[in-house]
């Protein structure tokens, strides 16, 4: 419970590089998630390029604060199991912001799934051959702040129904 516990979303970086060897922990984090039937759709993007950032801060501006953004797209082709791709995707989202808190950087998930808009974008600014679902959008670097990973109890009994609802 540790990791998960020390997750956050973090919105403000310091403007220092994260390095390769680091993303590629990250990636690997990713890779290890659970998929139906074991079809990994997942595929990344990794973005650094401050022009590029710039021109997706029509969505977001984190893209603005960041200095590392990675792209989790679904390989829609040969599929044996096209519909579960969200949840396996969503496993691969969780597990690369769990490393981040592993590695003491800060990450915030942007949604991008179902959202036309953003998709556009995406598609346009980074070139995404339509073979590719833009799923989600992780943005990173070192946290401005690290007050902003204060330890919040979200349990809520209220929730949890035993046997019937």
């Amino acid at each position: 419970m540790d990791i998960i516990n020390k997750r956050r979303s973090v919105r403000n970086f310091k403007d220092i590089d994260v390095e390769r060897s680091i993303i590629e922990k990250l990636l690997r984090a990713g890779m290890q998630a659970p998929s139906a039937k074991n079809q990994q759709p997942w595929v990344f993007l990794v973005i650094k390029d401050k022009i590029k950032l710039e021109k997706l801060s029509v969505v977001s501006n984190l893209f603005l604060k960041c200095n590392t953004a990675i792209f989790l797209l679904i390989d829609t082709e040969n599929l044996p199991n096209p519909e579960m791709a969200p949840a396996d995707m969503g496993a691969c989202t969780q597990n690369i912001l769990l490393e981040c808190a592993s590695l003491n950087l800060g990450a915030c998930w942007i949604g991008t799934a179902g959202r036309e808009n953003r998709i556009n974008v995406f598609r346009e600014v980074l070139n995404i051959p339509s073979r590719f679902e833009p799923f989600s959008t992780i943005v990173l670097g070192y946290p401005q702040n690290e007050s902003d990973n204060h330890f919040v109890d979200r349990y809520n009994p209220n929730k949890v129904f035993y046997e019937v609802l």
